[in-house]
């Protein structure tokens, strides 16, 4: 199996998950010609998609998604509250008729090689989700924007083999920021964001020995910065009640606007 973010932040988001013979979108929040260029990069066509799972219907991650499904008819897979909030996106277009499947969280769907399974995240969206994917003997996660996490994500998360976890902001850069209170306390809140240091906390429930990498994603590009990121998740890590340190985990940075390194299985 193959992770990798075409892009990530707050202002687009879309990452791959594929194997040989299935391959995957979640989220579609940036253009068709960016889309399409990080899937050359990994040597895949628009056409040959099984499948575009999407998070939530809030713009950063479905701008894309009209203009590209018109182009390639690939069927969408989300929850009943996401269709109903991409339905009302009126900047995405008419979407080819048939093309939005239905999904229930914590209810397991196949897609071709691929188990997709669905969990519930705390987000000021519809009826958000992040997905779990498995594949062979190898299984990764997408789980952004959820503002806080319980025992129930934890365990969703338990026993990946690479996760895209968000790690939004610094808590400091945003209380000083130029965002507006109410913004600010929207992202810091329980249907908001993760924070640096919450993502850090999270990683520590779920490390264990066969967790090959970590990709923090959905940066905010005025609260928080790539190395702040890294380095406080580290730390986290290394004060955590685990056996872990920082410096053991295999993290990267995804970034807003290239292509990741490719995660291969």
């Amino acid at each position: 199996m193959r992770l990798c973010s075409i892009a990530s932040g707050s202002s687009g988001n879309c990452i791959y998950v594929g194997d040989d013979s299935t391959h995957l979108l979640v989220d579609t929040g940036i253009s068709k010609k960016r889309v399409e260029q990080g899937l050359l990069e990994l040597d895949v066509k628009g056409e040959e998609l099984d499948g575009i799972l999407i998070t939530h219907e809030h713009i950063d991650h479905i701008q894309g998604l009209g203009v590209f499904c018109r182009r390639y008819g690939v069927p969408v897979y989300a929850t009943k509250g996401t269709i109903e909030g991409i339905k009302k996106c009126n900047s995405l277009g008419k979407l080819p008729e048939g093309i939005l499947h239905e999904i229930n969280v914590n209810e397991r769907f196949r897609l071709g090689s691929l188990d997709i399974c669905p969990f519930a995240i705390s987000h000021d969206a519809r009826e958000p989700s992040g997905f779990r994917i498995e594949g062979g003997e190898s299984s990764v996660a997408v789980a952004t924007d959820l503002g806080t996490y319980d025992a129930y994500i934890v365990e969703n998360l338990k026993n990946l083999d690479a996760i895209v976890l968000e790690a939004n902001h610094d808590i400091h850069m945003l209380e000083v920021g130029p965002y507006p209170y109410p913004l600010k306390q929207r992202v810091m809140g329980a249907m908001g964001h993760l924070s640096n240091e919450l993502s850090g906390r999270l990683l520590c429930d779920i490390l264990h020995d066969g967790l090959k990498a970590v990709v923090l994603g959905h940066l905010s590009k005025e609260n928080n910065y790539a190395e702040l990121a890294y380095e406080t998740v580290k730390l986290e890590v290394s004060l955590g009640d685990n056996p872990y340190r920082g410096e053991d985990i295999p993290i990267i940075v995804a970034k807003r606007d290239t292509v990741s390194d490719i995660i291969t299985l």
